[in-house]
């Protein structure tokens, strides 16, 4: 399976307040490993507040271009909770098992961020007199020029010297995702992130 990120304020957090219990763990009572606890004490509203205030600053084109978006979800409408359509119990079944495939929603504001990143990475990537990258180092060098946080993982590449390019990458910690494949052809979109965290898409099924 392909290995899920932690979201980075997830981390952040984690790191700051080890001493507070952050770090603590329990068990899962069937003899599984031990799942990490996450402290109440953490206020991840503020902190998803201080992200989008950092890329603000980093970006101010991009945030004056989608400052007039709205920032919360409209309500859900005719949703069952799973994806299904809550009449046929076989696509309810399937949709149950396949729920951690689903993307959570983005906002107005963050569908707004995610476009204009991905064409900002479109643009500098693959835009008229630029060089596409071809290998994973000379991605992960553009991506980082262009002023992203390419964590391990962010870039991945098939076999072979020639091989396709992947990258996923979160514009900033809880913000959306951009990513795709560079070569035959190319395509960066924006996304959701996934139900069971980061922005690779996981992999299997129930």
């Amino acid at each position: 399976m392909t290995p899920r990120r932690i979201p980075a304020v997830v981390l952040s957090a984690c790191a700051l307040l080890a001493l507070a219990g952050c770090g603590t763990t329990s068990t899962t009572g069937d003899g599984a490993d031990p799942v990490p606890a996450v402290s109440p004490s953490v206020d991840y509203a503020a902190r998803a507040r201080a992200a989008a205030a950092r890329h603000d600053q980093l970006h101010p084109e991009i945030a004056a271009r989608c400052a007039d978006r709205a920032t919360s979800l409209p309500q859900p409408r005719g949703s069952d909770g799973t994806g299904g359509s809550g009449t046929d119990p076989e696509a309810n079944k399937y949709a149950e098992n396949h729920a951690f495939k689903r993307e959570l929603p983005d906002t107005p504001k963050e569908q707004c961020l995610g476009r204009a990143h991905a064409e900002r990475i479109r643009a500098a990537l693959t835009g008229e007199g630029r060089t596409v990258p071809h290998t994973e180092a000379e991605l992960r060098t553009a991506l980082e020029g262009l002023g992203y946080a390419v964590d391990p993982g962010v870039v991945k590449s098939g076999p072979g010297q020639t091989g396709t390019l992947w990258f996923e990458l979160r514009i900033h910690e809880g913000g959306p995702c951009v990513g795709g494949q560079l070569h035959d052809p190319v395509r960066i979109e924006t996304h959701g992130s996934y139900m069971e965290g980061g922005c690779w898409e996981p992999r299997g099924g129930h």
